[in-house]
């Protein structure tokens, strides 16, 4: 890897400091945590990860401004070949990607190897923590299944624990608070409103541990006529955590709250930072999650 784009992402942020309740458990002794930041798109690419003339991309900057007011040392990349290294650099890893990333694109980012994408898999079972967001759920789709079969999921998508289908247009929508306990979550009450482009997502793995719930009555698009679905949880996965949320697109909503201090406490329980009881309750807040139309 280019020694030259690796340091690119451990630059100082150019963002202005937002103001929001600062819900983060620091590690233990205050030691600086470094998180590994992978932003490479296949095919569509999204505009908060874009760079321009060699900048960080907007979600870069956010992530690496509320890095730095928590004590998270953040290295940005797009080259896939960091997964051939070693990775005990990194108490974390988090993925705003989409697609097959072993396959080439335009922009000519490095691809991942097969290699590199088990290594991923290996260090997240072996304890390291991941967290991803938006698109990150429409990496390694699973193939359409045939004649009634259950669907092979790719080991990511198991991984992760639930896959992107479609979206419909950007609109506000309800984000119910499942889990009122988990870090992030304080303030929130019962539910949200936002305005996002929201997942239709499928493929739930049966130990999830909600944490909001993508409330569907009233919105508009197809894909969305359905009972309510998970959209932000907590996993094990083996000895490491994962924490996903769909939430993402929208360049606002990056450096706004409720964003940030969701996304601070899915870091701190990723991390280790903080113990949380993340017994799934994905039958229980949302029993009709896998109910929908192809």
């Amino acid at each position: 890897m280019k020694r030259r784009e690796m340091l690119l992402g451990t630059g100082a942020a150019a963002l202005g400091a937002s103001s929001f309740p600062l819900c983060w458990v620091a590690a233990a002794g205050k030691k600086t945590q470094k998180l590994l930041f992978f932003t490479r798109n296949v095919g569509f690419y999204h505009s908060v990860v874009q760079r321009k003339g060699g900048a960080l991309s907007h979600a870069e900057r956010a992530l690496m401004e509320m890095g730095k007011r928590v004590g998270i040392e953040v290295t940005c990349t797009k080259d896939g070949r960091v997964f051939d290294e070693k990775l005990d650099a990194y108490d974390a890893i988090a993925f705003y990607t989409n697609n097959d990333l072993t396959l080439p694109n335009p922009q000519k980012d490095p691809p991942m190897s097969a290699d590199g994408k088990q290594r991923l898999l290996d260090a997240v079972a072996g304890g390291k923590g991941f967290v991803a967001f938006h698109s990150s759920c429409a990496s390694w789709r699973t193939p359409p299944q045939k004649n009634g079969e259950p669907p092979k999921l790719d080991p990511y998508i198991a991984m992760l624990g639930g896959e992107f289908i479609a979206h419909g247009p950007q609109q506000e929508s309800t984000m119910r608070v499942a889990a009122p306990g988990f870090p992030g979550m304080k303030g929130l009450g019962e539910r949200f409103k936002l305005r996002e482009e929201w997942y239709a997502l499928k493929n739930f793995a049966k130990d999830l541990h909600v944490i909001l719930i993508q409330e569907t009555a009233g919105m508009r698009g197809g894909c969305y006529q359905r009972p309510p679905y998970p959209s932000t949880w907590a996993r094990q996965h083996g000895k490491g955590r994962v924490f996903f949320t769909a939430m993402g697109h929208r360049e606002n909503v990056w450096v706004e709250n409720p964003f940030q201090q969701i996304v601070l406490g899915g870091l701190a329980w990723a991390l280790g930072n903080v113990e949380v009881d993340v017994t799934p309750n994905i039958r229980r807040v949302t029993p009709q999650a896998s109910k929908f139309k192809p």
